[in-house]
């Protein structure tokens, strides 16, 4: 308006364009910046009246994609700025009230006052305008500080929190101390279980429906059998079968005996599970027909290998359960051993002590209910992470765990699945099919990336009510939380303990 022409200041609404800027928080020196953007300001005046969509066609941005989402005003709040002839203009006019809105999600403006400067922040919920503004005045403090006594300094260093900001980032967020049992393995929760409903369905593996109390019976009694081979705490003892209740089974046992499973998927190379099999060296290995051909005998060594197809040599060993203590074992034992994909191109075994697990399974409870995860699908390698959350979630709560190969024969039969785990390319392909099962409430989605398009087409075609992205963009990534998306609601749920 203060250029507007003659008549300008009796014209109504916004005389104002808004035009990009870009900025680069790098190693520049805080003065060199300073100048850098006053130059570029000044060269951006010559383009005051062009229009957004001109920029945009300028740009390397492509619409529909914003060319920015936070707005910076500078206003003149002097008398100077103020026609003369306003109190004329305003003569009769009741003033009610005025609220300021923006289309963007972060507008500040600089208040300038002539003798004092001032911010304002509008945000969009649920960021708070006043920490924004924070933000902003110890950035501006940090800057003028700099540009005062050390104009050198590099701008990306310049400290913008504040100290209440630092203390609640730091320190506030990261009280997550929470009560569980960190005393107990992972299979004394499942032994609780079977006291408390020892007739429940544990398992459903095609047409067999396995109970608590058999299941428990089955492992114990291989357990023993472990034990009586020498396994110790600590000493990781392989596991390479197919999908088959027997897969379950020996799982459990070699936590029971002690032991820390190893697990081989014999569908993966020879190369790479004989490179696991070299590096982790296991007490003793079980395995089936088909894992043993995946390993192939010359892999075999003076391994101990217990055949789980055969008619089992421990049927007659006890059936109750060993008992922690008399092996020596607690929960800061290794309870598994996850080679993981290596990004050096060698795999890396990665250790994780009962404790940790039980943490993850303790932390479910709080966050699923018990009709969520009641019939929990069982579908991803034993080699991969999620696995450990698919078989013993279930085992922890009395749910039923249902056993199928990979989550795409999902396609193929009709199971009363309440919860999904399994990677969005997966889930998509189930979508594009139509089959969801309607019984499925709970998608739990990793190892991928998540697109909202693809969240919009789960709740569209299916009766799912929550999504929750697992998602690490890499191996370095902490899996910290789960964003969990309800339908019309998102939630941030925090796993750290």
């Amino acid at each position: 308006r203060m250029h507007g022409g003659a008549g300008g200041d009796r014209a109504m609404g916004l005389f104002i364009n808004t035009l990009p800027l870009r900025l680069d928080l790098d190693g520049t020196a805080v003065e060199a910046s300073v100048r850098t953007t006053h130059a570029r300001l000044a060269e951006l005046l010559a383009h005051e009246h062009a229009s957004l969509a001109l920029a945009q066609r300028c740009s390397a941005v492509a619409a529909p994609a914003p060319l920015f989402s936070a707005l910076l005003n500078y206003r003149h709040n002097t008398p100077a700025a103020v026609s003369a002839s306003a109190d004329d203009v305003m003569s009769g006019v009741e003033w009610l009230g005025e609220e300021e809105r923006t289309n963007y999600p972060l507008s500040l403006s600089v208040e300038d006052f002539g003798e004092a400067l001032g911010l304002t922040a509008q945000v969009a919920e649920p960021i708070s305008a006043d920490r924004i503004c924070g933000y902003m005045q110890r950035a501006l403090e940090q800057l003028s500080e700099a540009l005062e006594h050390a104009p050198s300094t590099p701008v990306r260093e310049l400290d913008i929190l504040p100290a209440d900001e630092r203390a609640y980032l730091l320190e506030e967020l990261n009280r997550t101390a929470a009560p569980y049992p960190a005393e107990q393995c992972i299979h004394e929760l499942f032994e609780a279980q079977v006291r408390q409903a020892p007739n429940a369905v544990a398992v459903v593996y095609q047409d067999q429906r396995v109970s608590y109390g058999e299941l428990n019976a089955r492992a114990n009694q291989l357990a023993h059998h472990l034990i009586a081979l020498g396994v110790k705490p600590d000493q990781p003892v392989a596991i390479c079968v197919a999908r088959s209740v027997a897969m379950v089974v020996g799982l459990l046992a070699i936590l029971k005996a002690g032991g820390a499973y190893l697990p081989l998927d014999p569908a993966y190379p020879p190369a790479r599970l004989r490179q696991v099999l070299d590096d982790a060296a296991p007490r003793a290995l079980l395995a089936d027909a088909v894992g043993r051909s995946a390993l192939g005998d010359d892999a075999l060594g003076d391994l101990t290998v217990v055949d789980l197809a055969a008619t089992p040599e421990w049927a007659n060993l006890p059936a109750w359960d060993p008992d922690p203590r008399a092996l020596g074992l607690t929960s800061r034992h290794l309870a598994y051993v996850i080679y993981t994909s290596g990004s050096t191109g060698t795999p890396k075994g990665v250790m994780i002590e009962h404790a940790s697990t039980v943490n993850l399974l303790h932390w479910s409870s709080d966050v699923f209910t018990a009709s969520e995860i009641s019939r929990t699908l069982f579908a991803t390698s034993i080699s991969f992470d999620l696995s450990v959350y698919e078989c013993f979630v279930p085992l922890s709560r009395g749910s039923t765990l249902y056993l199928i190969e990979n989550a795409l024969a999902l396609a193929e039969r009709s199971l009363d699945i309440s919860l999904i785990n399994t990677v969005p390319s997966a889930i998509a392909a189930l979508v594009e099919r139509k089959a969801v099962p309607a019984s499925t409430s709970v998608v739990n989605l990793a190892g991928e990336w998540l697109t909202a398009e693809l969240i919009e087409k789960i709740f569209a075609s299916s009766r799912v009510q929550k999504i929750c992205n697992l998602y690490a963009p890499s191996e370095t990534t902490t899996y910290s939380t789960w964003i969990c998306v309800r339908r019309g609601d998102v939630v941030v749920v925090p796993i750290g303990r």
